[in-house]
């Protein structure tokens, strides 16, 4: 193997890994999932204050980043260290409170961690299934379902995230 080849298939493999592992937050010593939807949190607070389309065009980029991502370190599992998968579910997550306040934000990061830690129902079944879209969708889902609590309590009680 040549040596540009070499160092091209280094460098794809280190953004492989800075990205699977949430640029460093997998990597945090304890509850390293906890500590990427925090980070997750506020980076998307800052996308949703930025423009309204910029965290839906990040989760986007998450999902297809991170899917790739995993792919190309060849995973084994869903080892601990590997927290994109929460960046992209905190983001869905982020999308059901209406106004980016400190109690939606609160909100959100306590329900898509809820989700995530106990897997209820289809999260709990992604969860069980292998591969790299797998890793992903288990987050996605509990993601999804925690935006759409948040949806229908914002629906229910209009004032209530501010």
């Amino acid at each position: 193997m040549s040596r540009a080849r070499w160092t091209a298939r280094w460098i794809a493999q280190w953004i492989a890994r800075c990205i699977a592992g949430g640029f460093g937050t997998g990597f945090a010593p304890v509850a390293a999932g906890t500590v990427a939807s925090a980070v997750a949190t506020l980076v998307g607070a800052a996308l949703l204050w930025w423009s309204p389309f910029a965290l839906p065009a990040a989760v986007l980029l998450a999902i297809l980043g991170g899917v790739w991502a995993v792919r190309a370190v060849q995973v084994e599992g869903d080892p601990g260290w590997v927290v994109i998968d929460e960046f992209a579910g905190q983001w869905i997550a982020l999308l059901g409170p209406a106004a980016v306040t400190p109690l939606g934000l609160l909100a959100a990061f306590l329900l898509f961690r809820l989700l995530d830690v106990t897997k209820p129902g289809p999260v709990g079944w992604a969860d069980r299934r292998h591969g790299a879209g797998w890793i992903m969708a288990d987050d996605l889902i509990a993601g999804a379902i925690a935006a759409g609590i948040l949806w229908a309590v914002r629906w229910r009680w209009p004032g209530v995230f501010g």
